[in-house]
């Protein structure tokens, strides 16, 4: 595979930057080798996108609607070819990347329908004869970051928005999975040229979207540390942030659950080994009630022992490989620390039979010591550490001890516990009952290091947005207040 195009003011062009190799973690070898944007063309890209937004945030709502489903409909024409081509570049398995596909189309379609929705609102004026307004308006050209582990979804979660707000986009996917995000192209081809730019490249091209001054906002999901570099480009010049920075979510099962604990145990086999892991609402940390642990163990190990790795095209797998070998090191590396610390790994962790790939078998791991870093640092890796808990105070204790609060699960029966859950929990969203299922309606983000602005929801549109207050006086007249005082005490 070979010729992926950068997008730059609606041209396709290739990347004057240095090339990058792009590997399939199944197979190990170079899909193809994409250019990456030079200095020049990053600044081509936030001047296009610049020309482009007078007209584009003037263009009625309802237009920029219904060029939003058919970037809907194309995504759905085009599904085989993007999922099979993120399935090669990531190793998801292929029935994961169709859904992604589904639920790209659906935010989309969503965004294009609450795009054309409200404009600001109409507030009480201070005098009869006035008329006041808050008007929200399109803040200018996003610069969209986005990981590698959901490269269309992750994307659509900033693009859609911000085409519904009126906005403009710059975007670059990571550099280990560019090519799905460059064939989005035929997608976009019926907007006006510029109004959506794609480059590709690394953390450098990152850095200089982050700096640039005629880009107006950052959005960004990754790494803290990356999204501190970001904050902190963005601060110096005063620009807009949307950060999304991951997390290490705990997942509580209480008592009350004994009858269901299989359920329960396949919830979290589910919520800790999509896409290998490597989902930043990943469960991470499973606080188990005392008296259903050795149950909820049982079950899960049970069940993880059961899942099938292999070729992410079979239709037969499970799970797939991990992204590279750097991110399956750094999650060996923490079971590694946590066996040396007292930990057992009770099932998997090794390569689960696989001659080749980046695999990584299911691990549940019992017995981690609470400062390992199995239990305080983001794994991103197909791991379960499942801890014993007296109860819902310590289970929630645990929970809150992180310096993340991205996501939480709980299971309960109990409607005072999953109250309690919900009003104590520190994480953007608390599922109940049922793991990691997002909507678009519903705000998508972080509590502390977890980020910084939501995605989703209406939110999520308001994050391209600024508000503005207009107030009007339908009768031109001098008001009693103005100067002299001395007329102004009088009266």
């Amino acid at each position: 595979m070979s010729g992926h195009r950068l997008l730059i003011g609606g041209e396709a062009i290739a990347g004057e930057g240095g090339p990058v190799a792009v590997e399939n973690p199944f197979t190990e070898e170079t899909l193809a080798s994409v250019g990456t944007a030079s200095a020049a063309q990053v600044g081509a890209a936030a001047d296009a996108a610049r020309e482009a937004f007078e007209a584009w945030s003037r263009t009625p709502a309802l237009e920029r609607g219904e060029m939003l489903h058919e970037i809907a409909r194309r995504l759905r024409d085009r599904q085989e070819r993007l999922a099979a081509t993120m399935t090669r570049e990531g190793g998801k398995p292929l029935v994961e990347n169709r859904d992604e596909i589904d639920w790209c189309a659906a935010a989309f379609d969503y965004y294009a329908e609450i795009g054309r929705d409200s404009a600001g609102r109409v507030i009480p004026p201070i005098e009869s004869s006035q008329l006041a307004m808050v008007v929200k308006d399109p803040l200018g050209v996003v610069g969209c970051i986005v990981p590698w582990n959901y490269p269309l979804l992750l994307l659509t979660w900033k693009v859609a928005p911000a085409l519904a707000a009126g906005c403009t986009v710059v975007a670059k996917p990571s550099e280990i999975t560019p090519l799905s995000t460059l064939e989005l192209a035929p997608c976009l081809d019926h907007l006006p040229d510029g109004v959506v730019n794609l480059i590709a490249g690394a953390g450098d091209v990152g850095a200089a979207m982050s700096a640039d001054a005629r880009i107006d906002c950052i959005a960004f999901t990754g790494s803290v540390a990356t999204g501190r570099a970001v904050a902190l480009a963005c601060a110096d010049r005063l620009a807009r942030v949307n950060l999304e920075m991951g997390g290490k979510d705990p997942f509580i099962v209480c008592s009350d659950v004994a009858a269901e604990i299989e359920i329960a145990a396949r919830g979290g086999a589910w919520a800790a080994y999509l896409n290998a892991g490597q989902v930043c609402t990943s469960a991470e940390r499973f606080y188990v009630m005392e008296d259903v642990y050795d149950d909820y163990v049982s079950a899960f190990v049970d069940h993880t022992e059961s899942l099938v790795l292999g070729d992410p095209f079979d239709v037969g797998t499970d799970i797939g490989p991990m992204v590279s070998a750097p991110q399956r090191q750094k999650v060996i590396d923490q079971l590694d620390a946590a066996v040396a610390a007292g930990a057992e790994v009770v099932t998997g962790g090794g390569d689960g039979g696989q001659g080749r790939g980046h695999f990584l078998a299911p691990a549940v791991v019992t017995g981690a010591a609470a400062e390992t870093d199995l239990l305080r640092e983001e794994t991103f890796g197909p791991v379960a550490p499942i801890v014993r808990v007296k109860d819902l105070d310590e289970a929630i204790e645990l929970a809150n001890g992180t310096r993340f609060g991205l996501g939480a699960n709980v299971y309960t029966r109990d409607l005072g516990s999953a109250v309690r859950c919900m009003r104590e929990l520190r994480a953007g969203t608390v599922w109940i009952n049922d793991p990691l299922t997002d909507n678009d309606a519903g705000p998508f983000g972080g509590f502390k290091q977890s980020g910084i602005g939501r995605e989703l929801g209406r939110e999520g549109l308001e994050a391209f947005q600024e508000t503005k207050h207009v107030h009007m006086e339908t009768e031109i007249e001098r008001k009693s207040w103005w100067y002299p005082y001395s007329e102004y005490g009088a009266s």
